[in-house]
Order: C-alpha cells, then sequence, then structure tokens
C-alpha cells in the first residue's frame, strides 16, 4: 500500500518559497534603481515563512525526517521500540493539539477584533488562519506516521 504523501503541504511550501523568492528579488531591483522600497515586502515574507515552516514541517513528519535520537530506540526489545514510538507519537499530538488549538483561538480572537496587520491594513486573521489549518495538517502527519512506525515495527516482529 502506497502511503498518503503530503502533497498539499508540499504545493504550498513550493509556492511560498517561490512567492518570497520573487518579492525579494523585486524589492532589491527597485531598492536598487530607486534608493526605496516597497513597504509590503516584508509583511507578506514573514507570513510566508510562517507558511513555509508549517509546511515543510508538516512533509518531514509524513517522511520521518524530523530529528529523533534513535539510540534509546534501537536499543530497547521490540515492545520497548512500540511504546516509544506511541510515546512519542502521543506527544506530538499533544503539542500540535495545542497549537492547532490556541491557534484557532488567536484566530477567532483577530477575527472578532477586527485586528488589521500594521504594515498593509489587512485583517490579521488573513494572516493567522493559516496557523490552525497547517498545525492541523500536520496532526494528521503525525498520526500518520505514528501509525505507519508502529506497522513497521509489528511487521519486523514476524
Amino acid at each position: 500500500m502506497k502511503r498518503p504523501d503530503a502533497r498539499l503541504e508540499r504545493i504550498l511550501a513550493t509556492l511560498a518559497i517561490l512567492i518570497i523568492g520573487v518579492i525579494s528579488l523585486v524589492n532589491v531591483v527597485v531598492r536598487y534603481i530607486t534608493g526605496g522600497s516597497f513597504a509590503f515586502t516584508e509583511e507578506f515574507s514573514v507570513f510566508l515563512l510562517v507558511i513555509l515552516t508549517f509546511a515543510g514541517a508538516s512533509v518531514a513528519l509524513r517522511r520521518h525526517r524530523h530529528i529523533r535520537i534513535g539510540l534509546l530506540e534501537r536499543k530497547l526489545p521490540a515492545a520497548g521500540q512500540r511504546v516509544l514510538i506511541l510515546f512519542q507519537g502521543c506527544c506530538g499530538v499533544v503539542v500540535l493539539g495545542m497549537i492547532t488549538w490556541f491557534s484557532g483561538v488567536m484566530t477567532w480572537q483577530e477575527y472578532q477584533w477586527q485586528s488589521l496587520s500594521p504594515g498593509l491594513g489587512l485583517p490579521q486573521w488573513w494572516y493567522l488562519i493559516w496557523l490552525p489549518l497547517l498545525s492541523t495538517l500536520m496532526l494528521l502527519r503525525q498520526v500518520q506516521a505514528c501509525v505507519e512506525r508502529l506497522r513497521r515495527e509489528s511487521r519486523d516482529d514476524t
């Protein structure tokens, strides 16, 4: 069975890095020619970097590329490895669940207060809505990765 990949997150990360590159290049050229720069580029770049970070982390979760210390895992017997993998997965779910919850609350508050961004005056929730959405995707990828690792461990036992 082919494991589901993080295609949506890969597309988001690719678009984010591409747009960051384009607006940074245009800003440098404009600054070189005119001596001034576009005001919106920093606000958009920070926003896109958050998307890039969360999307990239989600892809890394799905592909088992996050940093973890495998020494203890390798030294444990098979049953201990399963317990440790489950513990790691649960810790990830708790942390990502908290990020999802609190970023959702923060986004909802910004929507209710009708806060505007400092640079462009856009609704602040436009930037923040991506946090709970992408952390929910990360939560899904965490569960997928944990289940896949547990299945692989149980196959290795037989």
